[in-house]
């Protein structure tokens, strides 16, 4: 028979209140979820472009600053406008080990093609890390030196004034449709797979103008090739001093942005969705990220949660309405 003692007793109570406290503790790092293989980060553009370029960079600071444990994979899937990426985001429904970086496609291309099955209101919102900025270019070569020149050229070309832009339907086109209802101008459109090829047949002078983000077009403005006509921002771009606002021209509803935010497939579990928030918040405070923003005209603007979904649901109804007006949505 057990005997029991006044000092069992007691030893019987402190581990007894031990395991209450453990119990009770609240889950430490060791018990957070990481992932156990690679982790594929998709790009819903091609290779070259300003989304690429971009993700490419986030994923080399992660690496080079180890802010994951493993790998992380870019791949590119930018097919149909980035239809191939939202669809296969969309079949990777609760698997922890995919992200995608997104772009204004991540609205438009689900309302243009209904077909393919997406609500992004279905995907895990994680982090917005910038908004990125639209500017009107022309070759350096150009005689046009300000947007009363370009307009005049495009009015005395008409249709025969080359626009290029990345995809169709998607944020290109829709500054150029833009430009041309405030301006009461037409141009044809042609569409190219990336920003990259953009900002290369203008300087390549295949193309007469471009509306690219300033990362496209850095390098050959730098070099001395293209030209900055007028910018779709509230206040002047800090990297072209002297460049216009398009508000500043007499027309303040010219503003446009296109977010830089990274989002994972619907059913993860919320310990997933902390881990990468995480993750992309150590980015957006590296100083590889800050200076990269000053670099290439980016405004740094960190969102995440609830407040990342409401944004993501407004900045879908508006594109909503700027493709009824174009005629691209119902």
């Amino acid at each position: 028979m057990t005997r029991i003692t006044r000092r069992s007793v007691l030893s019987l109570g402190l581990l007894a209140g031990v395991s209450l406290a453990v119990a009770g503790m609240p889950h430490q790092a060791s018990a957070e979820w990481k992932p156990q293989k690679p982790v594929e980060f998709v790009i819903m553009a091609g290779q070259g472009g300003g989304a690429d370029r971009l993700a490419r960079f986030i994923q080399s600071i992660i690496e080079k600053n180890k802010f994951a444990e493993v790998p992380f994979i870019p791949i590119n899937k930018g097919g149909g406008s980035g239809a191939d990426a939202l669809r296969y985001l969309k079949d990777k429904k609760g698997d922890p080990h995919v992200i995608m970086a997104t772009l204004n496609s991540y609205y438009t291309t689900p309302l243009r093609n209904p077909g393919i099955g997406v609500d992004i209101n279905d995907f895990t919102p994680i982090a917005r890390l910038a908004e990125d900025t639209f500017v009107l270019w022309v070759n350096a070569d150009s005689p046009i030196k300000s947007l009363d020149d370009y307009l005049k050229s495009v009015q005395d070309k008409g249709v025969a004034w080359k626009m290029g832009g990345t995809g169709t339907g998607q944020e290109d086109s829709l500054v150029t449709a833009m430009l041309e209802k405030t301006y009461g101008v037409k141009m044809t459109y042609v569409p190219f797979k990336g920003g990259g090829d953009v900002a290369k047949n203008l300087v390549g002078g295949h193309i007469d103008s471009t509306v690219n983000n300033p990362s496209e077009q850095m390098g050959f403005f730098e070099a001395g090739k293209s030209r900055p006509l007028a910018a779709l921002t509230p206040e002047r771009i800090s990297n072209f001093p002297d460049t216009p606002t398009f508000a500043e021209l007499g027309h303040p509803e010219l503003v446009y942005y296109m977010q830089r935010s990274v989002v994972a497939p619907g059913g993860i579990d919320a310990d997933v969705a902390a881990y990468y928030t995480d993750v992309f918040d150590k980015v957006y405070k590296s100083a590889d990220w800050q200076d990269y923003c000053k670099k290439q005209a980016l405004q740094c603007a960190w969102l995440t949660g609830a407040p990342l979904k409401k944004y993501f649901g407004e900045e879908l109804e508006k594109h909503h309405a700027l493709l009824k007006e174009m005629g691209e949505a119902k």
